[in-house]
C-alpha cells in the first residue's frame, strides 16, 4: 500500500457546514504488537495501560486509557497492533484503518518503537461531517459499522475507513467515528496522563484548517510546517510530547 496522500482537494469555503461538531476522540499510537506497546507506554507515560479489546474487522487489538479534560471531555488513548491471534483482516476489507499496512509505517515503529500517528473525531452526524469533507474534495471513506465485545457489553460505533485504509494529510485529517449508546471513555478509570493539547502541522495548512472547520473540529491547533502530529500530555513523568514525524 501507498503512503497516504497530503492535500487532495482545496480549502473550499469555511463556513458551509459551521452547524457540524466535532472533538477529540482519542489519540492513536501504532505498535509492532501489543506486549512492546504496553512496556513503551510503561517507559514513556508511566502507567500501565488499561485493557481494550479485538476487531474482528480490522484484525487489530488495543489497549486503552482515559486522557480526558475539560477541554477534551471524551478523550483516550489508542494503542493498537495487528492482532497474530486473529484470524486477519476481514475478506470484506482490503486494507486496515490508520494506514496499519503502509510499509513505510511498519517499518517505522520496528525500527523506533510504537509512534503517534493519527487521531479520531467524535461527531454527532457522522455522515453529515462526511459529507462536508466530500464538499471540499476529501474522501474520507465510507461509514462502517464496527463492534467488540467488552465486560460491559457489546461497544458498537461507526467510523469512516477508506478502501484504502489511507489517514489523509499524514495523518492530520481526523477519522471520523459516531458512538452508540455508550461511550468508551465513561467507563474508564482516571489514568492520571491527561491530554493537554493537539498541535498539527502540514505544508498545506490552509486546506486542512478548512477541513477541520468543515467538521466544526475543536480543541485541535493548525500550523504550517513539515508534516507532523504534536500531543502533549501531562504524566506521571512529567509533561511529555509525542509526535509523529511525518509518518
Amino acid at each position: 500500500m501507498t503512503s497516504d496522500s497530503d492535500s487532495p482537494g482545496g480549502p473550499g469555503t469555511q463556513t458551509a457546514h459551521s452547524a457540524q461538531t466535532a472533538r477529540v476522540d482519542h489519540l492513536v499510537v501504532v505498535a509492532s504488537n501489543l506486549e512492546e506497546g504496553v512496556v513503551w507506554c510503561k517507559r514513556t507515560l508511566g502507567i500501565t495501560p488499561g485493557p481494550g479489546g479485538q476487531h474482528p474487522l480490522m484484525g487489530t487489538h488495543n489497549r486503552l486509557f482515559r486522557i480526558a479534560t475539560v477541554n477534551y471531555p471524551c478523550a483516550y488513548f489508542e494503542i493498537i497492533a495487528m492482532d497474530s491471534s486473529s484470524q486477519g483482516l476481514d475478506k470484506t476489507r482490503t486494507s486496515r484503518w490508520f494506514d496499519m499496512d503502509s510499509e513505510a509505517l511498519q517499518a517505522s515503529v520496528t525500527a523506533d518503537g510504537p509512534r503517534l500517528v493519527h487521531f479520531v473525531a467524535n461527531t454527532p452526524d457522522i455522515v453529515a461531517a462526511a459529507d462536508a469533507l466530500q464538499t471540499l474534495g476529501l474522501d474520507r471513506g465510507p461509514v462502517v459499522a464496527a463492534s467488540r465485545e467488552t465486560p460491559r457489553g457489546l461497544l458498537q460505533w461507526q467510523i469512516t475507513v477508506r478502501d484504502d485504509g489511507q489517514r489523509l494529510f499524514k495523518g492530520g485529517l481526523p477519522t471520523l467515528i459516531q458512538w452508540g449508546d455508550v461511550h468508551p471513555a465513561n467507563g474508564m478509570a482516571e489514568s492520571g496522563v491527561t491530554l493537554q493539547s493537539l498541535t498539527i502541522h502540514h505544508p498545506d495548512a490552509d486546506a486542512l484548517q478548512a477541513a477541520h472547520a468543515a467538521i466544526g473540529l475543536q480543541g485541535v491547533a493548525v500550523q504550517t510546517g513539515a508534516a507532523n502530529l504534536v500531543a502533549t500530555l501531562r504524566t506521571p513523568r512529567g509533561v511529555v510530547t509525542l509526535e509523529s514525524k511525518g509518518i
